[in-house]
């Protein structure tokens, strides 16, 4: 994907491109949206290990490992990339 956009025309190259980050799903019913407060702890389809996914629109472009950063603007989640998906791979 890298040479793509590297071998593509410049003006592309620095359009900033949103990504979505997703750590897990689940799926709960209505009754149990509605009485979500503060505190409620809603479990996730993925085990705190395994790795989370990188989107741009819906297209899965990587996968990572979620970590902690301490920068000048404090100690932010940031996530390590571990794999990057062929320029085929879709949801």
């Amino acid at each position: 994907m890298a040479d793509t956009i590297q071998n593509g025309s410049e003006s592309f190259s620095n359009v900033p491109v949103s990504i979505k980050v997703c750590v897990g799903t689940a799926r709960v019913s209505v009754r149990e949206l509605l009485e979500l407060k503060d505190g409620s702890v809603v479990p996730l389809d993925k085990r705190i290990e395994e790795p989370v996914e990188v989107f741009v629109g819906e297209t899965l472009i990587a996968k990572g490992e979620l970590q902690e950063v301490t920068d000048d603007l404090g100690t932010r989640l940031a996530m390590r990339v571990t794999e990057v998906m062929g320029e085929s791979t879709e949801v």
